[in-house]
């Protein structure tokens, strides 16, 4: 009989926990599972209870004698963990919330893991993933730990390369929605084609072959991009709107570009969807807690011990089980090829060696085998290279609390325009998010001191948006 293991999530409450129950339910062969702990913090109790309570009556309508232990005392649930997973957010759905408002306040893209937004998500996350492996390391040293809170590339970045864990792994459900779509359109099914993918999270290009291995890119490039075929395919990105791609951009670059990539090759129209939604108050934050809210009362149902399909609709699905599919493949030695964050090491010709890429990788009982991609084509080369020094800026500004570093870090970033807006979004963020940011408060009180028009700002439009929420 191998021997059981213990697995904790972090972030426990998550409307996503049910999903990362199914999935280990699913894998129950696989997985010799003794212990599951749910920890979240005192702000995500309720939560917690709520979805504690479903996934012990999910175990039990599969017949297995898995333990559930619910906790608010993260050391207590680390000791002698063997995979740690993360998926949770600083400062909740509020924090997502300011990072798009805000910006969009100024005429600026806010997004969750993009632009503004997206490098907010990082100051507050970075310190937290180093706390959290400063206790594994004195509760359970041997650990795994597999990321997929966002931006699951910078966090898993601040991971290996400033805490020291090498044995980190992130996820992203993207690549999944990606290859989804090209079975769909060649009408083949994922065993029949061979996927690879390179580039960083939310920011990766792909390319496809079959069985034969004829590569079937090209066309794939002209059944989903063409200006006829555009609206006839899906990609399964919830948090996107899906505005087409230019069909001769795709087609020069020879290569299946990320959903996300919109917001980088067609920045006005995203940003013009975006504020529209803004003056509707339907934000992605704002739309996402009234789906939150169903859920939860969903989850409530004392007979209810699967997971419900409105869960596709939060858009996120699918991370979850992408991290049980991880788990046992690390677990098993399988040499499954997973879309993963993990360092480099030379898969991508034109990054760092030890920088963390987002690739398709063989999963062992050592981690994360890269496959080599090569050199990018120049259209693709320079984005890219860019968006990874704005990564390492981001991180860099979040250890620190450097200022100058965070904003470096702005300016680098594509999705902000450099100058006098950009400095004001940055410290409107920084005030708004002070709670969560100790590692910036000398700026913080500065900004409180000095600038009392930032402060009247963000009180006055985050009141707005609660009065019409």
């Amino acid at each position: 009989m191998p021997n059981k293991i213990k697995i904790v999530t972090i972030g426990g409450g998550s409307s996503y926990t049910p999903e990362l129950i199914e999935g280990l339910i699913l894998r129950k062969d696989q997985l010799p599972i003794a212990e599951l702990w749910l920890v979240d913090i005192e702000d995500g109790a309720e939560k917690m209870e709520i979805v504690g309570s479903m996934a012990r009556r999910m175990i039990a309508a599969a017949k297995l004698d898995w333990q559930v232990h619910l906790s608010l005392d993260r050391k207590e649930a680390l000791k002698d963990a063997d995979y740690v997973t993360t998926q949770f957010r600083v400062g909740l759905l509020d924090a997502r919330l300011k990072d798009e408002v805000i910006p969009l306040a100024n005429g600026m893209l806010g997004q969750e893991t993009n632009g503004a937004g997206g490098i907010f998500k990082a100051f507050r996350t970075v310190p937290v993933i180093l706390a959290i492996i400063e206790d594994m390391r004195e509760l359970c040293p041997n650990a795994w730990l597999v990321d997929f809170t966002n931006p699951a590339g910078m966090v898993t970045e601040a991971a290996i390369n400033y805490g020291k864990w090498e044995k980190t792994v992130g996820l992203c459900n993207v690549p999944f929605g990606h290859i989804t779509q090209a079975c769909s359109v060649l009408a083949a099914n994922e065993n029949d084609l061979y996927f690879k993918f390179a580039g960083l999270n939310h920011f990766h290009w792909h390319r496809v072959w079959d069985r034969q291995g004829n590569e079937r890119t090209a066309e794939l490039i002209e059944k989903i991009y063409s200006p006829d075929q555009q609206e006839k395919s899906d990609e399964g990105l919830k948090n996107i709107h899906q505005i087409p791609f230019n069909f001769d951009q795709v087609k020069h670059l020879g290569l299946l570009p990320c959903g996300y990539h919109r917001y980088y090759y067609l920045q006005e129209p995203m940003l013009a969807h975006a504020i529209e939604e803004f003056d509707n108050y339907e934000t992605r934050a704002e739309v996402v807690k009234k789906t939150e809210a169903r859920l939860f009362e969903l989850y409530k149902d004392v007979n209810l011990n699967y997971k419900p399909e409105e869960l596709s609709q939060r858009g996120g699905a699918h991370y979850s089980d992408a991290a049980c599919d991880l788990i046992a493949s690390i677990q098993n030695n399988s040499g499954k090829l997973m879309v993963v964050s993990t360092r480099n090491h030379g898969a991508i010709a034109d990054l760092p060696f030890d920088c963390v890429v987002e690739v398709t990788a063989a999963i062992t009982s050592h981690g994360a085998e890269p496959l080599r991609w090569g050199a990018l084509p120049p259209a693709a080369r320079g984005m890219i290279q860019l968006m990874k020094a704005m990564e390492e800026t981001v991180i860099e500004a979040a250890v620190s609390g450097d200022y100058g570093a965070a904003l470096h870090a702005f300016t680098i970033n594509p999705l902000i325009p450099a100058g006098d807006t950009a400095i004001k979004v940055l410290d409107q963020l920084l005030y708004a998010h002070k709670a969560y940011l100790p590692n910036f408060a000398h700026k913080i009180v500065e900004i409180e001191r000095n600038q009392p028009e930032v402060v009247a700002f963000v009180d006055r439009l985050l009141a707005d948006r609660a009065a019409h929420a």
